[in-house]
């Protein structure tokens, strides 16, 4: 693995990140340990979780187990936003909710800081001002180290920027959205947004929920466990909307053929496309067992060329067709004077 700035901040990460949503679910204790021994041991030191995930125990897992190694040099990141709680003030990006969930955060973690604090998602309730004060105090009385965003919209990111400027803020470093070969479309604003403050994108569901690993067959219906868990109507939605669309089977399709041609998997080949993206600071890594780990880490020892990452993302292409980023939209003429790009 690579070494790459987290985002606009001094810390260094590996470009593969470790994600724990599946820990206390998916996986149990034991098989979390030892997937995290298993990305250690390949080199990685940033390790991704969530105080919603598994209501918590996937901190609890993450806590122990580094409290059982000791381990100096790793990144930790979470996240807070959504309900712990029954009570109205037990969500959102308030001060009151942030203040208890990062607590909580830090209990479960056994931690007394946290590298990198992320957003969950926008609150449209919250002046954003009021969480940018919440998050500075928390820098500046030692509690976290960096903050960062989840699912955030390039406005929200870019109000979000010049708020924290104007204010005298630490700014934000990180923006962790859904981004793959099948879901491109942050490529229309968030990547921009990012790349003009600095900030370093971490995509989650960088396989597209195990569609870019040549998991399912056309017109197959999938069973059997999925992230999404067993729930048959959850399912048949996911598999109905993407086994529709013939682009899903041209990428799947592009995918193989470089995967045969380099003597790597699906897998490997899809997460070195996201890697190789414009303002990708670290692609998150989810996996349920040791095997999937393996296989995905052999995705950072694969340097796809550039005619392959160019069919890639042709085939791929998100539709840009209509205004204001296709034919004679105001994207496509930046474009011609930036030379094409």
């Amino acid at each position: 693995m690579d070494y790459r700035r987290l985002g606009n901040s001094g810390a260094v990460v590996t470009n593969y990140c470790l994600g724990t949503m599946t820990f206390g679910a998916e996986a149990d204790e034991a098989t979390s340990f030892r997937l995290m021994d298993d990305y250690v041991a390949a080199g990685g030191n940033f390790i991704d979780t969530a105080n919603v995930y598994s209501a918590g125990v996937s901190e609890e897992i993450v806590g122990r187990w580094l409290k059982s190694k000791k381990l100096r040099d790793l990144v930790i990141t979470t996240k807070g936003r959504f309900p712990m709680g029954d009570g109205p003030n037990h969500l959102g990006l308030s001060r009151k909710n942030l203040r208890e969930a990062l607590d909580a955060s830090l209990r479960r973690l056994g931690v007394e800081h946290i590298d990198l604090y992320q957003m969950h998602a926008f609150d449209a309730l919250t002046p954003l001002e009021e969480t940018l004060r919440f998050l500075d105090d928390s820098i500046r009385n030692g509690k976290i180290a960096y903050y960062g965003f989840s699912n955030f919209l390039g406005w929200q990111l870019t109000k979000a920027v010049g708020l924290a400027k104007a204010n005298g803020y630490q700014p934000p470093v990180t923006l962790q959205p859904q981004y793959n070969l099948l879901v491109r479309d942050i490529e229309h604003e968030i990547v921009p947004a990012a790349l003009d403050a600095g900030v370093g994108i971490l995509p989650w569901s960088p396989l597209g929920g195990g569609w870019l690993s040549g998991k399912y067959k056309r017109d197959q219906m999938p069973t059997g466990a999925t992230r999404l868990g067993e729930n048959p109507k959850r399912g048949m939605e996911a598999f109905d909307k993407r086994n529709a669309r013939s682009v899903t089977w041209a990428v799947i399709g592009a995918v193989e053929d470089i995967a045969k041609a380099r003597g790597a998997s699906m897998a490997q080949v899809a997460l070195a496309w996201v890697a190789a993206q414009p303002a990708v600071t670290s692609v998150i890594l989810g996996a349920r067992t040791q095997e999937q780990l393996a296989d995905n880490l052999g995705a950072g020892s694969l340097v796809l060329s550039e005619a392959e990452i160019a069919r890639l993302s042709e085939v791929s292409k998100p539709d840009m067709a209509d205004y204001p980023y296709g034919t004679g939209g105001i994207g496509q003429r930046n474009r011609k004077l930036e030379g094409g790009r």
